[in-house]
């Protein structure tokens, strides 16, 4: 108790394997930022030098084309592929279902209700529209985007072109909820604009909300303003970087410090801390890392390098698979080592409960989502579908993506989507490998002894009276294989040419790759 209100304060040195720590590391090519539940590596993001993050930036955009079989329109925001906007995106939205409705102070004015059948005639072809960017470009997709724009402050979320005022469902005191209803219906919010009150909004006195609506609205201000004397396409607003994005979405009372390497970086989340407590500033500690880097001193390199493996073991001797395709994220339960009960049933329910809550914690570290099946582990009894059911739908409560979960199906499998922004973290650390194209797979040597002999042959018959020898260069294990088990054959390949063939090794070579030369000319015959 006494350590936590210590960490509360900011007294005594910050320990990350206690309470919530945010550790920052700062390189001259890259930034990373680790979130981490008594040591548990739970988020990791990285940016890099000459990233463009465009998740919540606003754009002026020029409709280009409009597709109404799709009930889409693609608009030209100056990027190298168009914006997709579905019709549906470009309707005023009602509030999201975590959200309670509140009502303004004043009459109401009754909007004409605009359908998708709309759309087309408010943006023909060439107008303008001021869009904002919901989802990045992920493989060969451009980003989607709506005309539902909102603006995240500190405590509030200004939507400028919506009339609704929201309050978070997960501030769940009447009390709490009560008390920020009024503050909400008193502040002076412009006709024709609406506002949502934060989570982090709990327990914050109304000048706090007062002060982050003027900033919100001065912003506002400024891109309305970069809106009108800009042509179309244009930026008129882009989301932070990666520490201020940090300092502002996660530096809540539920963080108990900050460890960053940078002592300007430092300094900066210091300021930003600053606005909103003096209690919060101190929160924020300098780390120099002159000795060994913050994430090897903290053991976040370790668990850095565990996100990227394709199996994950688990505290019970379990382990679960995961694998990403382009339509869906496979993931696979397993007992491995679990054998210590005896009773059969509990120790299946052990493993599923464990690896639907590190199913839950691998989506959100490695950013992956979409639509994605979880083959479970045969339970008899749907008293533990429920447990296991209840077990990820509580995990995935800390993930700020959208998330929607299905009860378990009778073959065992559970479904659910999370809902994705920008590319998961594999595919922008990774590129597909030159080698196996991204099957993760490589042909045997047998396979390449049978697909070399076979163009040897064609290059025989083909050249038979112009071809003396002819060099073959292989990587090394296939040119084992030719020495051992198919030396027999290759003997009898050359007697059916007038020459000799000669096979050399070279390690550095791709097993899928050979070259077929004449040894005369040295000219390349064949080559796979």
């Amino acid at each position: 108790m006494i350590q936590h209100i210590k960490r509360l304060l900011g007294i005594g040195k910050p320990d990350p394997t206690r309470g919530n720590s945010i550790v920052v590391n700062v390189e001259k090519l890259e930034r990373r930022v680790a979130l981490l539940e008594d040591g548990v590596l739970e988020e990791y993001t990285v940016e890099r030098e000459g990233d463009q993050n465009i998740v919540g930036g606003i754009f002026k955009g020029r409709v280009k084309n409009i597709e109404g079989g799709l009930k889409a329109m693609f608009v030209d925001i100056g990027l190298d592929k168009n914006a997709f906007l579905h019709f549906w995106d470009a309707i005023p939205a009602a509030l999201d279902g975590g959200l309670e409705e509140i009502q303004r102070e004043g009459k109401k004015k009754q909007q004409k209700k605009i359908t998708s059948k709309d759309i087309p005639d408010i943006y023909p072809i060439g107008s303008e529209i001021v869009i904002q960017v919901s989802k990045g470009p992920i493989g060969t997709k451009g980003p989607r985007v709506t005309t539902n724009i909102s603006m995240a402050g500190r405590y509030l979320v200004l939507m400028p072109y919506t009339e609704q005022f929201g309050i978070s469902r997960k501030i769940e005191d009447p009390k709490e909820r009560q008390r920020l209803r009024k503050i909400v219906q008193k502040l002076q919010v412009p006709e024709g604009m609406g506002i949502i009150m934060r989570t982090v909004a709990q327990g914050t006195r109304a000048r706090h909300f007062v002060r982050d609506l003027h900033m919100l609205l001065e912003q506002w201000d400024e891109i309305e303003a970069r809106r009108a004397n800009n042509p179309a396409p244009a930026c008129v607003f882009q989301e932070p970087g990666l520490i201020e994005r940090t300092a502002r979405d996660f530096l809540t009372d539920e963080i108990d410090q900050v460890m960053c390497d940078d002592q300007a970086t430092t300094e900066m989340i210091r300021e930003i801390a600053g606005k909103v407590s003096r209690r919060a500033k101190r929160r924020v500690h300098y780390v120099p890392s002159s000795t060994q880097p913050i994430f090897e001193k903290v053991n976040i390199q370790k668990q850095i390098d565990e996100a990227f493996s394709r199996q994950v073991w688990l505290k019970c001797g379990g382990y679960i698979v995961i694998d990403e395709t382009e339509a869906l994220i496979a993931i696979d339960v397993n007992t491995g080592r679990n054998r210590g009960s005896k009773d059969v049933d509990k120790m299946i329910l052990e493993t599923n409960v464990e690896a639907a809550e590190e199913v839950a914690r691998q989506l959100r570290l490695r950013n992956i989502g979409g639509l994605v099946v979880i083959d479970l582990i045969d339970m008899r009894h749907r008293k533990d579908q429920q447990t296991v059911y209840k077990a990820i739908k509580e995990r995935l409560k800390k993930d700020k993506a959208k998330t929607q979960v299905l009860q378990i199906s009778p073959v065992g499998l559970m479904e659910m989507t999370r809902q994705r922004l920008n590319e998961s973290l594999r595919d922008s650390m990774y590129e597909p490998c030159p080698y196996c194209q991204g099957r993760a797979r490589v042909k045997t040597p047998m396979t390449m002894s049978v697909e070399i002999q076979r163009r040897l042959n064609t290059v025989i018959q083909k050249h038979r009276e112009s071809i003396g020898d002819i060099i073959v260069i292989v990587n090394s294990d296939v040119l084992n294989r030719f020495k051992s088990e198919d030396a027999k054959l290759l003997v009898e390949l050359e007697r059916s040419h007038s020459g000799r063939l000669i096979f050399r090794s070279d390690p550095t070579l791709n097993r899928e790759r050979f070259a077929i030369i004449d040894a005369t000319t040295e000219k390349t015959i064949d080559q796979g």
